[in-house]
């Protein structure tokens, strides 16, 4: 039998964990985190709002696969995304930048007022160096569209939360979980096949020195009002160090609370270097040089066979969740097509 050790319960782990289970294989699943759910975890706070502990996590996606995958697991709310832009003046603009922000912001203006300032404060970069792949994901529209998502088939949150989708997910005779287990070297000798969606550089003990990644501090506030804002997200256009504020509530209007009546949670976001939060990595950085790229190939080169990378921070690439979880799949089916 191959004895299978995946390393992290986040996303990309969970997925490969699941189909390797359903294929009869015996697998173990470690964290060094005491939750499963990696960076979607969330949780029921004091007064009944359901918070993301990392940051709002939307799952948007026109992979009907993936969808069906998923469904299998939860139920569905549709929720469709949108964001405003707070501008100096304290005025609320639609964002992504469409006709009606365009009477607020001179089309000349937008790059230094919604780009600029942004990548600074998340890339720590200039806009001119960080791979414009990244800023093009955000494309200014000519219509009156003011869905982050407007394009994406499906636009929906599980109806229970994430983690309630991943105790789904993990719930197979074939799967082992340890949380509050970190990976260490010695192990690479007690199994056949390996995971890891960690840090590929941390995963190798830095032996071809540190890649950068970006990380973010999480400020997190209940107050006793209803309702902040008209929108799930605002974005900062200012030259603070904050980019943006999430309100939980308007995501799951649906979860009626006598607590939450009159309260509302929060959370702003900080972005910094993963040196500047307990080594906390999230975003690897994608520079137009591709001076990282080119280390972490060095990386791959030095792996074993028997060590598959998966997800965003083991491939070291900027993924959506759907891309995550369709690459999962993908590796998984080409894996068990050779150990089955």
């Amino acid at each position: 039998m191959t004895k299978i050790l995946i390393v992290g319960a986040g996303l990309s782990g969970t997925v490969v964990a699941r189909q390797l289970a359903e294929a009869k294989h015996k697998v173990t699943v470690i964290d060094k985190r005491p939750h499963i759910g990696g960076n979607c975890f969330d949780f029921m706070n004091e007064i009944g709002i359901l918070v993301h502990k990392y940051g709002p996590h939307l799952f948007h996606t026109s992979n009907k696969n993936v969808v069906e995958w998923l469904s299998r697991f939860t139920e569905w709310i549709e929720y469709k995304h949108k964001v405003k832009a707070m501008l100096s003046n304290g005025k609320l603009v639609s964002f992504p930048v469409n006709l009606d922000t365009l009477k607020e912001v001179d089309e000349s203006k937008i790059i230094d007022t919604f780009f600029r300032p942004y990548t600074k404060k998340m890339w720590n970069m200039e806009l001119e160096d960080l791979d414009p792949s990244i800023i093009q994901r955000v494309p200014v529209r000519k219509d009156h569209n003011d869905l982050y998502f407007p394009d994406d088939s499906y636009q929906l949150m599980p109806k229970y939360g994430y983690t309630e989708l991943f105790k789904s997910i993990f719930n197979h005779r074939n799967i082992y979980l340890s949380l509050g287990t970190p990976w260490t070297e010695e192990m690479i000798s007690d199994y056949d096949l390996i995971f890891t969606s960690m840090p590929i550089d941390e995963f190798c003990g830095y032996s071809k020195g540190r890649l950068p990644y970006r990380s973010i501090k999480f400020h997190t506030y209940t107050v006793p009002v209803p309702n902040l804002f008209p929108v799930t997200t605002i974005n900062f256009t200012h030259n603070g160090p904050y980019t943006r504020v999430t309100e939980w509530k308007n995501i799951y209007k649906n979860m009626k609370n006598d607590k939450a009546k009159y309260a509302t949670t929060i959370t702003i976001e900080e972005p910094c270097s993963d040196s500047e939060n307990n080594f906390e990595k999230f975003y690897p950085v994608k520079d137009l040089s591709g001076i990282n790229n080119k280390r972490y190939q060095e990386y791959i080169h030095t792996l074993p066979k028997k060590v598959i990378p998966i997800g965003r921070c083991g491939l070291y690439k900027y993924l959506d969740m759907d891309e995550a979880i369709e690459r999962a799949l993908n590796i998984s089916q080409k894996i068990l097509s050779k150990i089955n």
